[in-house]
């Protein structure tokens, strides 16, 4: 009996097995490129001891290698091997459309960075966005990739979900809702100073894909992994389990009003399409509708929202902000996130080695790439959504810049403290160093939109 009772657990096993292996769609055949084709620039693929091998030219041109048919929610599990410096990656969902840039590819990929930067695995926007996941938000995953070895890589992509994982370190985990459905492609980065060579090769095998029933296959998720998300106006459930609140709810006034007005401004602040709007008047000071404030007052937060400015545009994102401080011309007092068109606002030019550019702790700390020194702090331009994220905890702040780190600074330091002793801020007592104050989203007389205002305290 106990012989029989093994035959079969050993026959169910064996079935899901089965079972489950049938699930998998092979992407690639292991013997040549059918069901692919070349999109962009000049480099080349071929097949190679069951691999795909692309192989950089003399052109600066990102090529990709793409599969004819397109795929909605799927788990993608591969392997890849790089032994070099140069650039690649893995499109998915991705576009090739005449009326977009002639015919680009662009959207999602995963990428595969063999550089200093260590960023495999995390998601860039290609041609559209720039970088949605760059492991600033996960710096552990940055020793994931084994360079001159195989890499095991799986993308789930189910919903406005995406996930990744290299070598079973999950890297990246992101919500976002621009692309539900696009082609696969296998990328050779154009050659670009530190990108590589001529002749440097990106290999790929074993590629293969689920579409169906892919919650019994889901991977479980690290839950020390930060999750980023760029829902408009919405909370993620991630979101709300870790306290965060919208301070905005994308239709009304509610929980704001004027920093000098007992309600909200009757005019001037614009309510539309999820967005909440600065209305351009004179280039002043709060000399139109005025700065608008919360209700509440906060402390210890992390505040995260996303703005887009017009050409040679001035705002700012202040906090530890006490409205009652300034009743007259100018704006409410409090530590500010400057909010500016870098090119073409004079106040760029102004201050102290460009301590009033964007990003920069205003009048006081000048923004720099402090996630990645030597690399340029990453505005993604005039009339685009550009992600601010400001935590405040136990004195420490941080301003970080479309998810990468460009100020920090101690409020309670002997050096702060000389800071605003040499600012235009060193007539206010205490200036920064406050229990607690509201947020404000300032008045400059430019149009300024904000919307995603999210914070939660600590």
């Amino acid at each position: 009996m106990k012989k029989i009772r093994n035959l079969l657990l050993l026959f169910l096993v064996l079935t899901l097995i089965n079972a489950n292996a049938q699930e998998w769609e092979m992407l690639f055949n292991g013997k040549d490129l059918k069901g692919w084709s070349t999109k962009g620039g000049k480099a080349t693929y071929e097949v190679v001891d069951n691999s795909i091998v692309g192989t950089a030219v003399d052109d600066n041109e990102n090529t990709f290698l793409c599969t004819e048919k397109t795929y909605g929610d799927f788990i993608l599990e591969m392997e890849f091997y790089v032994n070099s410096t140069m650039n690649s990656g893995m499109m998915f969902r991705a576009l090739s459309k005449e009326d977009y840039m002639d015919g680009r590819v662009h959207g999602y990929q995963m990428e595969i960075d063999p550089s200093a930067r260590a960023w495999t695995g995390g998601i860039y926007d290609e041609a559209r966005r720039g970088w949605m996941y760059p492991l600033t938000r996960n710096p552990k995953a940055q020793a994931a990739l084994r360079i001159g070895a195989w890499n095991k890589v799986r993308v789930e992509a189910i919903g406005n979900t995406i996930n990744t994982w290299i070598n079973d370190i999950q890297c990246s985990r992101l919500v976002d809702n621009l692309t539900a459905e696009g082609f696969f492609g296998l990328q050779v980065h154009g050659l670009y100073p530190g990108l590589g060579e001529v002749g440097d090769q990106v290999r790929w095998k074993d590629i293969k894909i689920l579409t169906k029933d892919l919650e019994k296959y889901q991977k479980v998720e690290d839950p020390a992994v930060t999750q980023v998300s760029f829902l408009k106006n919405e909370l993620t459930q991630w979101e709300k389990a870790r306290g965060f609140q919208l301070l905005w709810d994308g239709k009304t006034s509610n929980g704001w009003r004027g920093a000098k007005l007992d309600g909200f401004p009757a005019s001037g602040w614009e309510i539309k399409d999820g967005e909440l709007t600065v209305l351009a008047t004179d280039g002043g000071e709060s000399t139109g509708p005025g700065d608008i404030v919360t209700t509440k007052m906060y402390s210890d937060f992390e505040l995260e929202l996303e703005f887009k400015i017009t050409e040679g545009a001035n705002s700012g994102i202040k906090y530890f902000v006490d409205p009652a401080l300034n009743k007259g011309a100018g704006s409410a007092i409090g530590c500010e996130f400057q909010i500016l068109d870098d090119k073409m606002h004079p106040d760029a030019k102004a201050g102290t080695m460009g301590n009033r550019t964007v990003g920069s702790l205003y009048d006081l700390i000048t923004a720099k790439n402090l996630s990645v020194p030597g690399r340029a702090k990453q505005f993604r331009g005039v009339g685009q959504w550009n992600k601010a994220r400001i935590v405040s905890k136990d004195g420490k702040v941080e301003h970080w810049l479309n998810n990468e780190k460009v100020v920090e600074y101690d409020r309670f330091s002997q050096m702060f403290e000389a800071l605003v002793n040499y600012s235009k801020y060193q007539k206010w007592e205490n200036f920064g160093r406050w229990p607690e104050g509201t947020i404000l989203l300032q008045d400059h007389g430019d149009t300024v939109s904000y919307r995603s205002i999210k914070l939660r305290e600590f």
